[in-house]
């Protein structure tokens, strides 16, 4: 079972301000803040952003993507505009991706440092 997922960062105080309110609309807030991150949960942190261990520079995995379920196709279209509002830019507009299923709503963007994350939902509406 997972515990948490980590994405590399470059800038912390850039991360913070842009995952804030972003996370917000996936029903996340900080719940960690130290030195080298900055995570995200309900209680218990799931998703976190890490300056790289070894120094060096975050770089963004090719294929990877975090996705956030949320409940309806509301919170997916805020989860979007929130993200360009602080940064983010866009790797899909938020709507219907039949290809994966018929209900199956989502946007895709990419955070400051070029991560990939989503936010979708199966709700009919």
């Amino acid at each position: 079972m997972l515990h948490h997922v980590s994405l590399g960062t470059s800038d912390l105080d850039r991360a913070r301000a842009f995952y804030d309110p972003v996370m917000k609309e996936v029903g996340l807030r900080r719940t960690l803040d130290v030195d080298e991150a900055v995570g995200y949960g309900a209680g218990i942190t799931v998703f976190s952003l890490n300056l790289p261990a070894d120094g060096e520079q975050a770089t963004v995995g090719n294929g990877t993507h975090i996705a956030f379920e949320v409940e309806t196709r509301a919170a997916v279209d805020a989860f979007f505009q929130a993200a360009l509002a602080n940064g983010g830019t866009s790797d899909g507009t938020p709507g219907l991706r039949p290809e994966y299923d018929a209900h199956y709503y989502a946007a895709f963007i990419r955070d400051p440092d070029g991560n990939k994350i989503e936010a979708l939902t199966f709700a009919a509406t």
